[in-house]
């Protein structure tokens, strides 16, 4: 399958993909306790990464009618059978991961046989594994993924990792078991299961016993992902070459070099200046420009009593105004955001910048509801080439903040970093406290933290 490239330049247009958009999606099926969970977990262990996910297809279970509830608790429903599955909820959430859309994934209760009202979110992995007795059953998925693999084993270990398995993990008794069994489990093997086996792409007997086909199967990844990083790490070097030949936007607002201001910035930049004064300044200098970039929110008009008993009519922000600081380095950030909005929600984006300048996004966790925030403020005290900027914004995006309501804050940025932002994202507005050179390290965070 060949990688989707990250950037569409239809002028005046220029559109910006993660490398998650392109998501690959490994199938894996067979017979119940043929072992197909533990050869998606030995997948993920011998990648090592943080964006390789194992999806259970036992999440999609249906919900059951209350007749088909007192059945399944008398171990008289069939679980096995394709009828069993909400595919079209699956197909739904595969597509919407392949696109680079979050999706939320169902909770299913084995010991109360019913999907719970609670759902998991799921957003940004660059390898999914989907894994299930099913999973190569429906055309629908077959046609989105990129291995299908077969795990095949006797079926007489398999009842004995099943009766293991349900009655340490689910709380079912032995007799229940041996009975879904020969009713259902192995009727549907036959039927569904086993027919699966010539569409597949790779087959693995003995489970994880079988290292020369698992170690194919990760060499074949890694390779998947080598590539995409390739085209990833291209189409930024391109998008910067099509930004440097435009001028900054006015919705970047570079502050003033006032004497205090420049009095600051060399205070900071002075290699010898002691560390608790460096602090004491960047602190400063950042709460400078935080209240620069609420000046950038909108407001409403309100009147309020004063203490004399006069009205003053004022303004009032118009909704709630949160940050989201791109670690580490936002982190330096919140003291200052914290001076300025002492209640402000906050949130947390763990991107890692590689030699070669590829962003990889390692860890979110955001505010509920941030999309109905009336302004979000996104931190990072440098930027210079605008990669990690440029993933950032897409992730709150995703997340549905509107464009238009995100202000990013940096107290120092690249001028090529800046109008490549801003030529993908031209309705985000910037703060930044100075121009720097290009390609300046960072070296912020490490001052302002001590190592």
């Amino acid at each position: 399958m060949e990688s989707i490239s990250p950037f569409y330049s239809n002028t005046p247009e220029v559109r910006y993909s993660p490398p998650w958009q392109d998501l690959s999606i490994i199938g894996i099926a067979g017979s119940s306790g043929s072992g197909k969970t533990s050869v998606a977990m030995e997948i993920v262990r011998s990648l090592n990464l943080p964006w390789v996910v194992i999806l259970v297809m036992d999440s999609f279970y249906k919900s059951l009618s209350p007749e088909e509830h007192r059945l399944a608790h008398a171990n008289n429903y069939d679980f096995d059978c394709p009828d069993s599955i909400d595919f079209d909820l699956l197909v739904q959430t595969l597509r919407d991961l392949k696109k680079g859309k979050k999706a939320n994934i169902p909770i299913y209760s084995f010991a109360e046989h019913q999907r719970q009202s609670q759902t998991t979110t799921l957003y940004s992995p660059r390898v999914l594994i989907l894994e299930g007795i099913l999973a190569l059953h429906d055309p629908r998925i077959v046609e989105m993924l990129d291995v299908k693999i077969f795990v095949e084993a006797d079926m007489d270990v398999c009842l004995g990792r099943r009766v293991l398995r349900d009655v340490r993990e689910r709380g079912r008794d032995i007799e229940g078991i041996i009975k879904q069994w020969f009713d259902f489990v192995k009727p549907s093997f036959k039927t569904y299961v086993d027919p699966q086996r010539i569409i597949s792409d790779i087959i693995i007997p003995r489970g994880i016993e079988n290292k020369t086909a698992i170690d194919m199967v990760v060499k074949h990844i890694q390779h998947k992902l080598e590539e995409k990083s390739d085209v990833h790490t291209a189409e930024l070097r391109k998008l910067g070459l099509i930004a440097a030949k435009v001028d900054l936007p006015p919705n970047v607002h570079v502050m003033p070099s006032t004497n205090q201001f420049l009095g600051m910035n060399t205070i900071l930049q002075n290699p010898e200046t002691e560390h608790v004064d460096f602090v004491f300044y960047f602190d400063r200098l950042a709460s400078i420009l935080i209240e620069k970039a609420l000046d950038m929110t909108s407001y409403v008009p309100t009147s309020v009593e004063t203490p004399q008993g006069n009205h003053y009519l004022g303004l009032t922000p118009k909704g709630i105004i949160s940050a989201v600081a791109i670690l580490r380095g936002g982190s330096c950030l919140e003291t200052a955001l914290k001076r300025t909005i002492p209640d402000c929600i906050t949130g947390r984006l763990l991107i890692q910048t590689k030699e070669n300048d590829e962003p990889e996004l390692h860890y979110l966790k955001l505010p509920s509801r941030l999309e109905e925030h009336a302004a979000v403020m996104l931190l990072d005290p440098q930027m210079s080439s605008g990669g990690a900027a440029l993933m950032a914004v897409r992730v709150l995006i995703d997340h549905g903040v509107d464009e238009k309501n995100i202000v990013f804050v940096t107290c120092a940025a690249g001028e090529r970093g800046l109008k490549r932002l801003t030529a993908v994202y031209p309705q985000i507005t910037v703060v930044v406290g100075r121009i720097e050179e290009e390609g300046e390290p960072r070296w912020m965070e490490r001052r302002y933290f001590g190592s």
